[in-house]
């Protein structure tokens, strides 16, 4: 019996290796704030070097599930694995979750009892680092469109803004000595990025439960497939993304002539590719005579 899989849009090597060169970088200038951190005796380099070292984390685990995707559809997997880049990004996400955590108690601890900054430090630092990851930024940027990037993007915004804020902080101290800046810069990029990750974490919750994609309707769709040419009705409409990058689609199509089914078919497919970008749609016929009219019929031909 011959076996027909799913061929998914797949992700391909050069996201891989996106992620792969980010991971070099965030390492590479991790590994010289340790060495420029214990050669100067600075704990705040040490500190953003550790902050750097998670998001290597989180690159590797990008590129791990980019590779995973990778692979083609089989027996056990019919849909392939694109969806270990999802699993990913939620990981990543709630890593992040945790990271503004961690900022939240540290900046209210410095809110109460501001230690003393050295300011030139914190800015050479903090302008530095906004140099790297800006690269970082770039080269993320040049990868593919999916959630396991867009996670992996929120990692370095957040470096990003962390060392704006430092540098901002470090500027205002020097010429200053107010030290509650830092902390309170610190609480305004935590929230800014507790904004981005929470609708991230919804994205990708919203495709591992299978829900119905952000930005489409289901109901718009079934009366949008009954007004095509043959179709009387639409009923057990189902949309769900397969992985970020691909929205499929079945549903019980009740047609006005069976023997035009398939001139019928082609223009539900074009249809739906049209208006919607959906590429996979599983469509069953169904005579009028043997159609139910159940209260999830979505879409019926007025």
């Amino acid at each position: 019996m011959r076996v027909h899989t799913h061929a998914a849009r797949a992700p391909t090597a050069a996201g891989q290796r996106t992620f792969l060169y980010a991971l070099l970088l965030t390492v590479g200038f991790a590994a010289a704030e340790i060495i420029a951190g214990v050669w100067a005796n600075s704990l705040a380099l040490l500190g953003d070097a550790g902050h750097m070292l998670t998001d290597g984390l989180a690159f590797g685990v990008a590129a791990v599930a980019a590779w995973i995707a990778l692979k083609p559809a089989s027996a056990s997997h019919s849909y392939g694995l694109g969806r270990a880049e999802v699993m990913a990004a939620l990981f990543n996400t709630l890593f992040m979750l945790v990271i503004v955590a961690a900022i939240v108690v540290e900046a209210v601890l410095r809110l109460r009892q501001p230690p003393s900054v050295h300011a030139p430090v914190v800015m050479l630092v903090g302008a530095v680092g906004l140099l790297i990851n800006f690269g970082i930024y770039r080269v993320l940027r040049c990868g593919e469109s999916s959630l396991n990037m867009r996670a992996s993007l929120l990692h370095v915004m957040g470096d990003m803004l962390g060392s704006l804020a430092a540098l901002v902080s470090g500027v205002v101290i020097f010429f200053s000595g107010w030290l509650y800046i830092d902390p309170l810069l610190s609480l305004f990029i935590a929230a800014l990025i507790l904004i981005s990750s929470l609708r991230l974490l919804n994205d990708a919750s919203r495709v591992l439960l299978e829900g119905v994609p952000r930005g489409l309707d289901l109901t718009e769709i079934g009366r949008s497939i009954a007004g095509v040419a043959g179709v009387r009705s639409v009923h057990d409409l189902h949309v769900w993304s397969l992985s970020s990058r691909e929205v499929s689609l079945s549903a019980h199509i009740v047609v006005d002539d069976m023997r035009a089914w398939q001139k019928v078919l082609v223009r539900i497919r074009e249809h739906l590719q049209q208006h919607y970008a959906i590429t996979h749609a599983t469509l069953q016929p169904e005579p009028e005579v043997l159609a139910r009219i159940p209260l999830k019929d979505l879409g019926k031909r007025q």
